[in-house]
Parts: structure tokens; C-alpha cells; sequence
């Protein structure tokens, strides 16, 4: 059965959804503000139970060539890191969108560049939905603004992975991973056994049975023809994700004259904001991506043909603002408003911003 338990930070609401998910196996490696998803895994101990794997590797590009080894056996993977960790896994990401391998991933995001700072931060939007890897390849992206969402995303993840062989990304960031709210987790769900992994995952590298040769999974191929055929494979994939996977919430939009945009915890502020504009008169409402890739584009550019104007709202210097231009297409203003280095932008300066930016 399920369980409501209080006050669960959302880094742990990930490791008790991937435990009752089912999840043969965790690969990663400790950094600040994700850490207590390993830890949390350490203390539940899922291998007494499950038969999960966990385990610390000895890097994080270790973890990640974890992970392509399990998910080539066509287990149900997964890793998690923060900003500078996710930039050592990225060829590792590449090699397993080359080979199409269904896995989960988990970035719960600290500002930067570099080392940066231990503070949240929503500065790996370009990375994670425009390939920080090499080649033509696109992560499934989901954004949780919530504890439970952290906890719901885990089997969404998986199922998106799994429906289409390849990666999920968590995107999430140091505050839904440090913060505390009651969660509701999933029932648990056993873990598949070998003969339903072969009859699900035909594809999977598990050797020669008497039915089937070995297959052979790899994103290396040097003949440039066969090569061009694969990309274009993989191009017809991702239009098909994007026709059927788009998610986003709309709220208070339908007479609204104003839009925010923003996703994660940027969103949970504007929330408020949105709450402060309207008690001063000022229509305005919020849209929020849910999936970063495939992005609500469609969505956001039928709201911008009776809106004055849009501010998409950020933990970054302006990154999705980009995707949200594209969308409108110079039918409404667009303007960003974000703040650096770890500091969350508050309810007050965002509705300060927008009618600085859009309303003037």
C-alpha cells in the first residue's frame, strides 16, 4: 500500500519512489545538494528487500558507464549528480541516446559555472534539453515543482524511457531537493524478471538462447551512410515524442493579459506572484513546462496571440526565455527575469520585474 509521510525532503522522495518503482540498480557518486539521494538509498538498504543494487562508484563518469551497462541488459537504471557532476557524465549521456538506451537520470541543479556555488540554480537548461553531450541526440526532460512530483517523476521517467529507448532526465534543483513537504509514495511494483526483460526489451544484450543470436548494442558505426540512417532514425523518434509527450500546467490564463512562464521552483514562486498581481488588478496567469523537452511550444504560442506581453522567470541569466521567443514568434513581448549565483528570486521582485520589463 501506499504511505503519506510527512516532512520528506525531495532528494530522499526519489530514492523511496525508485526503491517501490522497481529499480534493479543505482550508480553514483556523492556532491552537494543531491547527496542524500545515495545516502538515502545507503540507509534503506533496498538489496535486503528488492534486490536492488547500489552502489558508489568511483567517479561520476564510472557511474554513468554504470549505468549503459546495465540499461544495455535492459534493467531499470538510474543515476543521479548536481551541475558540475552531470558535466562529467555527459559522454557517457551521448553514448547511451546513441545506442538508445532507456535509463533514468537525475540532475538536482547548483549554480555555476565552474564549481560554483552549493545554491540552487536553474543554469542547466541549455545543457540538458540542447544536448550537453556531442550529436544530434534530446533527453527526455521532466521538471518537478514539488516533493511529489520528485517522487511521481521517478516511474514517469522510466515509463517515457522505456516507451521510447531513451534517457529521462530529472531536472530539478537544490530547492525541491532540500525541502520538505508530505509525499505520497507509489505502491510497490516487484522487479521484472529475466524471462519478462527478454520478452520486453527484445533488444536487450543478455547472450545467445536458443531462440535469438546475441545482439550487439553500441552507438558506434563508421560506415557514414548507415550512420546517416540511424540519425535520421533517431530524428523520427524525437517527432514522435514531441507529438505525444508535451506536458505542461496552465493556471488562471484564460483572461489573463499577462503570462509568466517557469518551471520548477522558479514556478512555485511565480505562483504567489501571480497571487500579488491580481489582488492589484493585474490580469495575469502562469504557464509551466513540465517537460522541458518535449517543450509546450505550441501551447505557449496560442496564449501569445491575446497577451500584451510574457516574462519567462529563471535561477539563470536567460535560457528558456529563448525557447519561449521562438514559440511566440514576435506576437507578444518576451522578457526574462532571473537571479545568479544561488539567490532565489522572490514573489515581490518578480512581479516588480514584470512590470518593469512588460507592463510599462
Amino acid at each position: 500500500m501506499s504511505e503519506e509521510i510527512s516532512l520528506m525532503k525531495g532528494n530522499e522522495a526519489i530514492a523511496y519512489a525508485a526503491i517501490r518503482y522497481g529499480t534493479d540498480g543505482y550508480f553514483g557518486y556523492p556532491i552537494t545538494p543531491q547527496s542524500e539521494i545515495i545516502e538515502t538509498f545507503m540507509e534503506a538498504a533496498p538489496w535486503k528487500t528488492t534486490g536492488m543494487v547500489v552502489l558508489q562508484a568511483e567517479s561520476e563518469v564510472a557511474a554513468t558507464n554504470m549505468v549503459y551497462g546495465g540499461a544495455a541488459c535492459g534493467k531499470a537504471v538510474m543515476t543521479s549528480s548536481s551541475s558540475p557532476g552531470i558535466s562529467l557524465k555527459q559522454e557517457g549521456i551521448s553514448y547511451l541516446a546513441g545506442a538508445e538506451l532507456p535509463c533514468l537520470l537525475v540532475n538536482v541543479q547548483r549554480g555555476g559555472p565552474g564549481l560554483g556555488t552549493i545554491q540552487p540554480s536553474q543554469a542547466d537548461y541549455f545543457q540538458t534539453v540542447k544536448g550537453g553531450g556531442h550529436g544530434d541526440y534530446r533527453l527526455i526532460t521532466l521538471a518537478p515543482n514539488s516533493v511529489q512530483e520528485m517522487a511521481d517523476f521517478v516511474s514517469l521517467g522510466f515509463e517515457l524511457a522505456f516507451k521510447y529507448r531513451n534517457p529521462s532526465m530529472i531536472l530539478t534543483d537544490g530547492v525541491i531537493g532540500q525541502m520538505m513537504e508530505k509525499v505520497k509514495l507509489p505502491e510497490y511494483k516487484r522487479r521484472r524478471t529475466e524471462q519478462e526483460i527478454r520478452e520486453q526489451c527484445p533488444w536487450a544484450t543478455l547472450g545467445k538462447t536458443p531462440d535469438r543470436e546475441p545482439n550487439i548494442i553500441t552507438s558506434l558505426e563508421l560506415d557514414p551512410e548507415i550512420m546517416e540512417k540511424n540519425n535520421e532514425r533517431f530524428q523520427a523518434k524525437y517527432r514522435e515524442i514531441e507529438k505525444n509527450e508535451v506536458r505542461f500546467e496552465s493556471i488562471q490564463c484564460e483572461d489573463a493579459e499577462y503570462m509568466l512562464v517557469a518551471f520548477g521552483s522558479a514556478a512555485r514562486i511565480c505562483l504567489k506572484a501571480v497571487e500579488l498581481a491580481r489582488a492589484e488588478g493585474i490580469k495575469v496567469g502562469l504557464l509551466r513546462p513540465i517537460t522541458l523537452w518535449p517543450f509546450p511550444g505550441e501551447a505557449i504560442s496560442k496564449c501569445a496571440d491575446r497577451m500584451k506581453g510574457m516574462l519567462t522567470v529563471e535561477l539563470n541569466a536567460g535560457q528558456m526565455v529563448e525557447d519561449v521567443r521562438l514559440a511566440v514568434n514576435g506576437k507578444a513581448k518576451v522578457e526574462h527575469y532571473g537571479r545568479l549565483g544561488g539567490i532565489v528570486p522572490t514573489p515581490d521582485g518578480v512581479l516588480q520585474a514584470l512590470k518593469e520589463k512588460v507592463i510599462k
